[in-house]
């Protein structure tokens, strides 16, 4: 199942964003450390194409530690950008964000020459509540929906650094499948546009995998035989454990998979992060192979539609 969310307010965004990257020095990018690519937005990279980027890897405390210091090293080897992981509630966060955009944009400073700063990332990945806690009051509006913060607002971080905070913003096309469900199961995509027992499958698949340990622990099953088990073999095993049941014992898949989602939200499973720099690069070019062969497909039968229409 391809996963898309593009709602009429992201359309909006992302024509006032690329009217503010006209404005601005640089962008900040608020990325969620559990899945740093698949919260990276392709459009922004083309948008702001040229202009200095500190990438946050926000929610690390969610994240695997591990996983998120190869993180970090990954994005600060690409040109002009720097990146740093937070929590989203950290109260020492604006010194650290404001020193990382000073030494990307040194002779930006000064009321004269006051250094204009872009932040932007997906929908619920902790903007709103980082800001607030940077400058100390409640300025942007927080929740655990996706697409709280519907309008730009600038805030002074000082006289000389002005922060211009933007609506959260998918792409219009998730074309990497399992960024799609990396996203779903973070709660970037609003829950219209997903079916959760699938995100929730694909979720278990991955943990049995990658983080089996965890698993077996916070759903206190045993190494033999749950190592073995597939995804819908762990979704019945939490169902049951969680009392997920209807009656006659029927397994109530959706309560289950809304279970393992809060929980995986919540970091109560463990520190989890579901990609690497590697994987991701797998999939991406998986992905843009697919894409490439999807467009010659089309081509081809608009030639041979057009080949028909000539002969008739």
């Amino acid at each position: 199942m391809a996963i898309q969310w593009f709602p009429g307010h992201m359309n909006k965004a992302k024509k006032a964003i690329a009217e503010r990257l006209k404005s601005v020095d640089m962008v900040i990018e608020m990325l969620d450390a559990r899945l740093p690519a698949s919260s990276e937005n392709p459009l922004l990279a083309q948008l702001a194409k040229g202009k200095p980027k500190l990438k946050i890897l926000n929610k690390q405390d969610l994240a695997d530690p591990e996983r998120t210091a190869i993180w970090l090293d990954y994005f600060t080897a690409q040109e002009q950008t720097q990146a740093i992981a937070l929590d989203s509630s950290e109260k020492a966060a604006a010194p650290k964000i404001t020193a990382a955009c000073r030494s990307l944009m040194p002779n930006r400073k000064g009321i004269d020459k006051p250094l204009r700063v872009l932040i932007c990332g997906i929908p619920n990945v902790g903007k709103s509540t980082l800001i607030n806690g940077m400058i100390g009051k409640k300025s942007a509006k927080t929740g655990n929906e996706p697409g709280i913060t519907k309008a730009e607002q600038c805030l002074f971080l000082a006289d000389d650094f002005w922060l211009y905070d933007t609506p959260g913003m998918l792409w219009p096309k998730i074309i990497v499948e399992e960024s799609g469900y990396n996203l779903a199961a973070s709660g970037a995509i609003g829950r219209n546009a997903l079916d959760e027992e699938e995100v929730a499958l694909e979720l278990l698949d991955y943990l049995r995998r990658h983080y089996l340990l965890l698993l077996q622990a916070r759903y206190s099953a045993d190494k033999d035989p749950s190592s073995h088990w597939n995804d819908t073999a762990w979704l019945e095993w939490v169902a049951q454990k969680r009392g997920a049941v209807l009656s006659g014992n029927r397994i109530n898949y959706q309560k289950a998979a809304e279970l393992i989602l809060t929980d995986f939200r919540e970091g109560k499973i463990g520190r989890i992060t579901l990609e690497t720099p590697n994987q991701w690069e797998t999939w991406l070019k998986a992905a843009r192979k697919k894409e490439a062969e999807r467009k010659a497909e089309r081509e081809a039968r608009k030639a041979e539609r057009k080949r028909q229409a000539q002969g008739s």
